[in-house]
C-alpha cells in the first residue's frame, strides 16, 4: 500500500462543496469517479479541508492509499485530467509520501486568498472568479482594519450557524490586502478557518471599504463573539484555496 499526494485545481461553481453529499455533485465525488477510472480501483481520498460550494481552489491539497504502485507520473496525470476534462477541475501534481501523511491533519497552516474586482464595469475574462463591487472602496481603511484580524481570537461572530467545529478559537498567522489595478487580493493564513469564516471576514472588510464602518468596528465585532453582529458574508465565487502548507 502506498500513499499519494496529488495538488488539486478547481472551479467550485455548480458543486457542493468538496465533501460528498447526498443528492448533489461534489469535488470529491468527481474526483474519487476518475481516480477509480485511472487506477481500476475504488479509492477514497482525503481533502486537506472541506472548502464551500461555490469556493475555487489552485491549490488544494489530499491524500489517497493505493494499492499497486504509480510507476508513471505523467501516464497518471493525462489519464485522470482526461476523465476530468467535462468538469472544471484539475490534477497538477503527484507525489509519493509517507505512508503516516495525512492531508488534513499534517496541514501546518492553510492561505486562502479572496478576490474582488472593483469597478463599474461586469467582468468577463474573470467571470464567477471574484466579486464585482462597483463603489470605490477605500484600501487604506481596509488595511488598517485586517490587522485587527490577525492573532488568536474568538471568532464565533465569524462562523456560520451550520459550523460544527468544536471551537471558535483560531489563530491568523498573516492577513493583507494588495491592490493590482482594479483588483484587490485579499489574503490570510491560518492553520485552519470556521465555516464561512474568511467570507464573513471580507464581507465586513467591504463595509470598512465603503466607510459603512470604520476601520476599529472589527475589534468591536471580534468582542462580541455574535453572529449577528458581522456583516452579510462574500459570495463564494471569490474565494480561493491557494496553499496547504505542511
Amino acid at each position: 500500500m502506498t500513499n499519494y499526494q496529488i495538488v488539486i485545481e478547481y472551479l467550485g461553481r455548480n458543486f457542493s462543496g468538496w465533501q460528498i453529499q447526498k443528492n448533489s455533485k461534489s469535488i470529491q465525488e468527481t474526483l474519487e469517479i476518475a481516480l477509480k477510472k485511472t487506477l481500476r480501483t475504488q479509492i477514497k481520498i482525503i481533502g486537506s479541508g472541506r472548502t464551500d460550494a461555490g469556493v475555487n481552489a489552485i491549490g488544494q491539497s489530499a491524500n489517497f492509499y493505493s494499492k499497486s504502485e504509480i510507476k508513471n507520473e505523467y501516464k497518471f496525470l493525462s489519464t485522470v485530467n482526461f476523465f476530468l476534462k467535462k468538469y472544471p477541475i484539475s490534477v497538477l501534481s503527484l507525489k509519493k509520501k509517507k505512508f503516516k501523511f495525512h492531508a488534513r491533519h499534517s496541514a501546518k497552516k492553510r492561505e486562502y486568498e479572496y478576490v474582488i474586482i472593483n469597478r463599474l464595469a461586469k467582468p468577463v475574462i474573470d467571470f464567477n472568479r471574484g466579486w464585482l463591487i462597483n463603489k470605490n472602496l477605500d484600501i487604506r481603511e481596509m488595511k488598517k482594519a485586517i490587522k485587527y484580524f490577525i492573532g488568536t481570537h474568538d471568532f464565533s461572530a465569524f462562523r456560520s450557524s451550520s459550523c460544527t467545529a468544536a471551537s471558535p478559537i483560531r489563530t491568523i498567522k498573516s492577513a493583507n490586502i494588495i491592490k493590482k489595478g482594479d483588483k484587490i487580493f485579499i489574503k490570510f493564513i491560518s492553520k485552519s478557518f470556521l465555516q464561512k469564516q474568511v467570507r464573513s471576514m471580507v464581507g465586513c472588510l467591504k463595509y470598512v471599504g465603503e466607510r459603512k464602518w470604520n476601520s476599529s468596528k472589527i475589534k468591536k465585532i471580534i468582542k462580541s463573539k455574535r453572529r449577528s453582529s458581522c456583516a452579510p458574508p462574500a459570495p463564494a465565487e471569490g474565494l480561493f484555496l491557494k496553499k496547504v502548507f505542511y
